[in-house]
């Protein structure tokens, strides 16, 4: 580990302070501090729209060692990063990795970071601190760098969806069959997915009227924040749920779909983020280990009579997945596109794709 960078500092809302080193862009932010079990994947982490608002901690030991891949677009999308720009807050490691090595990297991690105005701390024990954050729960906090004192901001308070979702649809046109996919913080690989098995994939803001498109079904993407804030979206998917099209929600998607029905929603103590969570099929004996990365989930003893838990997480027995008895509606609170993490649950698409007629 190279010391030459300034000194920096990891902050938190109980006055705890981590010391560290400073590299990316030389700021001072604030944000919710949330942890990242998985052990590959920072670039599609990095540009995932449901980390917005958040200091990222890392439990990977070494961050940065294969670099960072070129911004190269395929179907009109970003093929390597999972949005156009860097989501967190800030990001937090226990050692950075400057000399990286990997045949698709065009530059470093810190070099992307600064283009992207965003903070990084090094030589943390973020053991110890993500120790702290699963014993009193997801904290507020702050990178200081530079001395330079800020306030902390409770980015919960405000409708993240709005800042990362599009502001106009977008159509990527491949087959004849046609999804509408409600974008509150999509990331890119939920389109590809499809756009692989031949639908032609019509992207539309958060808070947009769908219910009068032509469509053979429609998806709720994953996002940032508190689902309750997404009032426009639960009243249209409540509207959809009227008809018979096909409708799957992902991550938030699946807790706005739960809102639609009148169920309820609250917040995790940490919730779940990583490439390692293990599912189970309720009614079953198998389990699925999944992609994550959320911090509410879906109060399952609140759905309906013709709603059922489909899965549930094997660690905390929380709520992963909800589907109706008879209707093709259904939602998973993993993420079955994966990028990154195992793709063992991308059988929920073909499945989703048979539901349409």
């Amino acid at each position: 580990m190279f010391n030459s960078n300034p000194k920096s500092e990891m902050v938190l809302e109980d006055g705890s302070v981590f010391p560290g080193y400073s590299f990316g862009s030389k700021i001072s932010v604030s944000g919710e501090v949330v942890f990242n079990t998985g052990m590959v994947g920072y670039p599609e982490s990095l540009t995932d729209p449901s980390y917005r608002g958040q200091i990222l901690v890392f439990t990977y030991p070494l961050i940065g060692n294969y670099g960072v891949p070129g911004y190269e677009y395929e179907d009109n999308l970003l093929k390597y990063f999972e949005s156009e720009r860097i989501q967190v807050k800030g990001i937090i490691i226990a050692d950075y990795s400057e000399r990286y090595s990997h045949w698709n990297a065009k530059k470093s991690l810190s070099t992307w970071l600064k283009e992207h105005d965003i903070p990084g701390i090094y030589g943390i024990d973020t053991r110890e601190l993500t120790k702290k954050l699963r014993k009193k729960g997801t904290m507020l906090g702050k990178v200081i760098c530079n001395n330079k004192k800020i306030q902390l901001v409770n980015p919960n308070r405000k409708n993240l969806m709005e800042e990362v979702s599009i502001k106009e649809p977008i159509l990527y046109k491949k087959g004849r069959k046609k999804i509408i996919l409600v974008d509150c913080g999509a990331k890119n690989n939920i389109i590809r997915a499809f756009l692989r098995r031949n639908f032609t994939v019509m992207r539309v803001p958060w808070d947009y009227d769908f219910l009068s498109e032509d469509a053979d079904g429609i998806i709720i993407s994953n996002g940032p924040g508190d689902p309750k804030k997404c009032r426009q979206t639960i009243k249209n998917v409540k509207e959809a749920l009227q008809n018979n099209i096909p409708i799957l929600g992902i991550c938030l998607g699946s807790q706005i779909l739960a809102l639609a029905t009148g169920a309820n929603t609250y917040k995790l103590k940490y919730g779940h983020r990583g490439h390692n969570q293990p599912c189970i099929e309720s009614g079953t004996k198998r389990c699925y280990i999944t992609s994550q990365n959320h911090g509410y989930a879906v109060d399952s003893e609140t759905l309906p009579e013709d709603w059922r838990e489909w899965f549930y997480n094997n660690n905390d027995g929380t709520n992963e997945g909800i589907i109706h008895i008879s209707k093709p509606f259904f939602g998973t609170q993993f993420h079955p596109e994966a990028s990154p993490g195992p793709d063992d649950t991308e059988f929920l698409f073909d499945m989703f794709v048979r539901s349409i007629k």
